[in-house]
């Protein structure tokens, strides 16, 4: 941060940089002030903060000094005796970039993208690039870790999955993320459900194949604890509640909405039903902060933030790709990686996931039975 002195009035910008490296960790964008306010907040104490983040007591003191006098503002309430606490201002700047962080993730990820993918091919330009637009999801972000590891970059952008699927139809990724509610047989929920209407038209048969990825849970994500007892979609409809939604062409929204309309609930019976997040990330975020008592998404987000998780559908992720690419290297390189057992394991190991015929290519006939053929077909196709 750089301060400028405007008609009076002292304002704040930003820099960004980044590091380039074998292992940069997960995080995508951290601020090292916020990371030693996020320690002591969670760690009740300057010292503790301290051994999280690797650093000395004596350096995370002179820290926070140092940003308190840049800032003109107190961040830590430094009472003798007691545990260190954040300043009101403190916890509002901790909050206020986290918000920020969650709700921009999926530009963050592609901003990152863009730049792993240029050094890629910066090192070595035999490297095996493949385009995705896919649905958020925290197992695409660690799939995208494991495969740089063998030499193969995933350059995704996180998007909506109706939003993805129209990108591969227009040529702009070589493969498509998104996820249906399981199972997604029309008979057993009426054969014009709001999946099917969404996402048929999308897809052919014949020109579009299906891989198989993950099993995933989707439900409520609610404070820890879950203070207001909230235990399914009805639950929300109670006065008081504050929702937070997905936005509009996420698969999230479309199962959402799909649930809400088997139970009878208008969505302007919910309160919150119009304010909506980009991303899982951010849907958990807002309930974490406490702008709302519950949001729909996948447990993985919930957990990371602490939160607990009421689990009210499981679903099937599938990526999508034409037919015509299952023969590229980059394409053969993700089927043989999503088939092995460290990948299969890691997978396993994120709350709320599971695998799901990894690395298989599936008869879109079979697990989207929406198209209907004389025969039973064979769920797994292969190179047919």
């Amino acid at each position: 941060m750089a301060a400028d002195t405007e008609s009076g009035r002292q304002m704040r910008r930003i820099r960004l940089n980044y590091v380039l490296g074998a292992d940069t960790g997960s995080a995508p964008l951290h601020n090292p002030l916020l990371d030693l306010l996020q320690a002591v907040r969670e760690q009740g104490s300057i010292s503790a903060a301290a051994r999280v983040l690797d650093l000395s007591y004596r350096h995370v003191w002179g820290e926070l000094k140092r940003w308190e006098l840049e800032l003109g503002q107190p961040l830590i309430l430094w009472e003798k005796g007691q545990a260190a606490r954040l300043s009101e201002f403190g916890a509002k700047l901790l909050l206020a970039e986290r918000q920020v962080q969650a709700r921009l993730l999926p530009q963050i990820e592609a901003l990152r993208a863009d730049l792993e993918r240029a050094f890629a091919i910066a090192f070595d330009d035999s490297v095996h690039v493949l385009s995705f637009h896919a649905s958020h999801d925290e197992a695409l972000a660690a799939l995208g870790e494991e495969a740089r590891t063998r030499g193969l970059h995933l350059d995704i952008r996180f998007t909506g999955s109706v939003d993805a699927i129209r990108a591969l139809n227009e040529g702009r990724c070589t493969m498509a993320g998104f996820h249906v509610r399981l199972p997604a047989v029309p008979g057993s929920r009426g054969s014009s459900s709001h999946s099917q209407r969404t996402y048929k038209p999308l897809l052919r048969p014949g020109l579009h194949k299906l891989i198989g990825f993950a099993r995933r849970s989707q439900g409520l994500i609610v404070a820890r604890g879950n203070p207001r007892g909230l235990h399914g979609l009805a639950d929300l409809a109670r006065p008081g509640v504050r929702f937070v939604n997905r936005a509009r062409g996420t698969g999230t929204r479309v199962i959402f909405d799909e649930l809400l309309g088997e139970l009878g609930l208008a969505p302007a019976a919910i309160e919150g039903y119009a304010n909506d997040e980009p991303s899982h990330a951010a849907v958990a975020q807002a309930v974490a902060s406490g702008q709302a008592d519950a949001g729909f998404g996948i447990e993985a987000s919930a957990r990371s933030r602490g939160l607990d998780f009421v689990p009210l559908v499981e679903e099937a992720y599938f990526l999508a790709c034409l037919k015509s690419t299952l023969e590229h290297d980059a394409t053969r390189a993700l089927l043989a990686l999503l088939r092995t057992a460290a990948w299969q394991q890691r997978l396993a190991d994120l709350p709320g996931y599971a695998p799901m015929q990894s690395g298989e290519v599936l008869s879109m006939s079979r697990v989207l039975p929406w198209w209907r053929f004389g025969g039973r077909g064979n769920a797994r196709e292969g190179k047919q």
